[in-house]
């Protein structure tokens, strides 16, 4: 190998910043790791592992060693440092993590016009790098309290934002520097100053974004491996290594982690551009994976010794660990906040008996996800509140959200396959949208009714935050340099405005969450039980039954403390870092048991109002109410993993069919709970007591009735067990297995079949599948 050859991206193979420099044309694909030159503000020195010998060294040795690089390659290291200190070398190097990891050993004591210099070790790629570097102050302040403080306050934070502040200034304190930013990267790896604290005199970029081309990928590549980048003097000259390759592999030295390493001329022209003379770079790593920097300036050069970049790599670890719960918790805040305005909101439309009460009464649904407006379609009409599309476009909107299904589902309805349609980018997926961006950019949809007939969305405007940009992110000219025309860092800083057009702020996994956790309550108690429950509401002002009361207050106005409790005791243990864990346990198990208790207050709820509403008996065809079965538990036809089968399409019946809804989707999420096969099949039918070949010996008193069956291929049920299955909270298996539940599900199917003057009965084979079969009384 030598100087002449080139690497993919057209620089030569053996880079050396000194040499080739001058002519990048592309920042984002300088071999930045393997820069061939380091700062001069010490030695760096390529040790052979085995020997100790010296197979690279910086043309700067004579200035910081007293001498000269023909000198020293060839030899052992005790040239430089003594037998004793050679020792130490060899020590580490046997018996200390020191892979990819710069260690101090100890400090070279000045000798005549030398200074003392601290000795960091560390080997990458089987080569043993020595970095020598003037000693720090031995009377610094220690640093250690200072840290321990600091990681005691960043605990106490309770939003992300705060605790990126207190980061920044924590930071400010321990080094002094003018300038210290929590730079926090996008999805598109663009860049913002997400928190700032300065030196009062400077004008802040707090809130500034950076385009993505200013920290190119090979930097931030090298960013997720090492906790800190110094460079105390911008102006310094780069010197080179000698020789560029290592005579023994012929391959440059990665210094990846060398405090030395060399500043690209582009990042020096940048800084410059920026009146900045001294920069300390540290990564904030959330989950493994680079979130953002901790970037210090500092306008005159800086002195960065061993021990105080020491104190900053323990900070940078420290708010690395702690970011995704100061993240958590203010995420946990926001669940919260979200939960109970949803939860509240539902109570309304039970207690008082529609789904307008949804949006006209506040706290309404704008109050709980971040958004610019919110829209109810309900049986034609749509409720608004807040900033949303017109009621034209809405109806347009809605006919686009229920487009057919894609071929080969065309038995299922569209509202099946998209119960929720999320979209930050509204107009790029249907073009129409683009005349209301500036209300519409982003949506959250979700269907309530197999038929259409009910959608909440809500609405998020195009980003009008108009992004700051420092600088025209587009602006990368090319201007006369000392060698000819080249690419040269955005020479302007002035506040460049760029607004995002069409395009709505992203919605958060949470916030999609949310909008899940209420579509299931509003199918499942408002829209399934919205008329059963107004009923009940009726019949209790009239009713001095003291049972069917107490079940419905217990199951609406015990329920909103319940869910106080499960709330803050989850919030406690994410905040309660320093609690012991049969604590944290016991706080668990408090939000466990609420939840539990919250589940059999709705079961008790279910049970009640079966027996108290008057059945409304009509003429009902059973397949499309399978499909709204379907639909409330979630069950998506186009699942590979479940195979809904019809052996013929299923009947007209006389029924109440809210009630005969609730049968089908009880004995269905059973069917799909108890099952550990794949796929799990599920057999929905009937036999005909007019066809004789399909005459069975069922039970007397079946006969003139259609039996109606739901069969599946699961884990059985033992015939001793049949009778107590249908118990009120009765359940053959723990708590946590087969996903919990109450126990109640059987109980109010067979409440309601017998309020059909209809019988249901059990056949099963353990570890083959269970029948459950069932009338709704004679056939008319």
């Amino acid at each position: 190998m030598n100087d002449a050859s080139q690497t993919a991206a057209g620089y030569p193979a053996l880079y050396s910043i000194k040499r080739h420099g001058v002519s990048i044309t592309d920042c984002a694909a300088e071999p930045v790791h393997t820069p061939g030159c380091i700062q001069d503000r010490g030695v760096l020195l390529a040790l052979r592992t085995v020997d100790l010998t010296i197979l690279q060294v910086s043309e700067n040795s004579e200035r910081w060693l007293g001498t000269p690089v023909t000198a020293l390659l060839g030899h052992t290291i005790v040239k430089v440092v003594g037998t004793a200190a050679a020792q130490s070398i060899r020590h580490a190097l046997d018996h200390e993590s020191v892979l990819n990891n710069p260690t101090y050993l100890f400090t070279l004591p000045q000798r005549d016009t030398f200074p003392a210099l601290d000795v960091l070790l560390h080997v990458n790629e089987d080569v043993a790098l020595l970095e020598l570097e003037p000693a720090g102050d031995a009377r610094a302040p220690d640093a250690y309290n200072v840290v321990r403080r600091i990681a005691r306050s960043l605990q106490e934070s309770l939003s992300l934002h705060e605790f990126c502040q207190k980061a920044a200034a924590s930071t400010r304190e321990l080094t002094g520097l003018d300038r210290v930013m929590i730079y926090r990267f996008h999805e598109d790896a663009h860049g913002e100053v997400f928190a700032e604290s300065r030196r009062e005199d400077l004008a802040s970029w707090q809130g500034m974004h950076y385009p993505a081309g200013d920290i190119p990928p090979q930097a931030r590549d090298i960013f997720s491996k090492l906790w800190l980048r110094p460079i105390p003097d911008i102006r310094l000259p780069v010197v080179e290594m000698v020789p560029l390759a290592n005579p023994d592999t012929g391959r440059p030295l990665d210094m990846t982690y060398c405090a030395l390493r060399g500043v690209s001329i582009l990042h020096q022209e940048y800084l410059t551009n920026m009146k900045v003379a001294a920069t300390m770079t540290m990564p904030i790593l959330r989950d493994g994976v680079l979130w953002g920097l901790i970037a210090c300036h500092h306008y005159t050069p800086y002195p960065m010794p061993y021990q105080l970049r020491a104190a900053c790599e323990v900070l940078a670890q420290i708010v690395s660990l702690q970011i995704k719960s100061a993240a958590d918790r203010e995420h946990a805040a926001y669940v919260e906040r979200i939960d109970r305005v949803h939860h509240g909101a539902v109570l309304r439309a039970v207690e008082e008996g529609g789904l307008a009460r949804l949006i006209d009464t506040s706290p309404d649904l704008l109050d709980g996800i971040d958004a610019g407006g919110v829209a109810l379609l309900n049986d034609g009409v749509w409720l608004r509140a807040g900033e949303t599309p017109t009621v034209a476009q809405l109806h347009h909107l809605h006919t686009w959200l229920m487009r057919p299904a894609p071929d080969g589902a065309q038995r299922t309805h569209p509202a099946l396959i998209r119960p929720l349609h999320v979209t930050d980018q509204l107009s790029d997926e249907y073009p129409a949208a683009a005349d209301y961006a500036d209300v519409a950019s982003g949506i959250i949809a979700a269907t309530l009714a197999v038929s259409g007939s009910r959608m909440l969305i809500w609405f998020r405007p195009e980003t009008r935050r108009t992004v700051k940009w420092g600088g025209n992110p587009d602006d990368k000219p090319l201007v006369a340099g000392p060698h000819g025309p080249r690419l040269t860092p955005r020479m302007s800083f002035e506040l460049f405005e760029q607004s995002v057009f069409r395009r709505s702020l992203p919605w958060l996994p949470l916030e999609v969450e949310a909008v899940t956790r209420l579509r299931a309550m509003l199918l499942d108690v408002v829209v399934g039980h919205s008329e059963m429950l107004a009923a009940v509401n009726q019949e209790l002002l009239r009713s001095n039954d003291a049972v069917d009361a107490f079940a419905y207050v217990a199951s609406h106005d015990l329920k909103e403390p319940l869910r106080g409790i499960a709330n803050y005791a989850q919030l406690v243990t994410a905040e309660a870092a320093s609690l012991e864990p049969e604590n944290r346990e016991r706080l668990e198990r408090i939000r466990r048991l609420a939840m539990r208790m919250d589940g059999l207050l709705n079961s008790l709820l279910h049970l009640a109002a079966v027996g108290r509403v008057t059945l409304e008996k009509s003429s009902v065809e059973l397949g499309p109410l399978l499909d709204e079965a379907l639909e409330m538990i979630s069950v998506r036809t186009d699942d590979p993993s479940v195979q809904i089968v019809l052996p013929r399409p299923l009947p007209e019946v006389q029924c109440d069919a809210l009630q005969v809804r609730q049968v089908y989707s009880n004995l269905i999420s059973n069917a799909l709970k108890y099952n550990e096969r794949t796929p799990r099949r599920i057999e929905v039918g009937y036999v005909d007591p007019e066809d004789p070949a399909e005459r069975i010996d069922f039970p007397a008193g079946t006969a003139g009735q259609r039996v109606l069956y739901v069969s599946d291929n699961g884990i059985g049920i033992e015939s001793r067990h049949y009778e107590q299955i249908f118990r009120l909270f009765k359940r053959l298996h723990g708590r946590d297995q087969f996903g919990g539940g109450t126990g109640a599900g059987l109980a109010v199917v067979q409440r309601v079949i017998d309020r059909h003057a209809g019988r249901i009965w059990v056949r099963s084979t353990p570890g083959v599948g269970t029948t459950f079969f069932f009338t709704l009384g004679p056939v008319v």
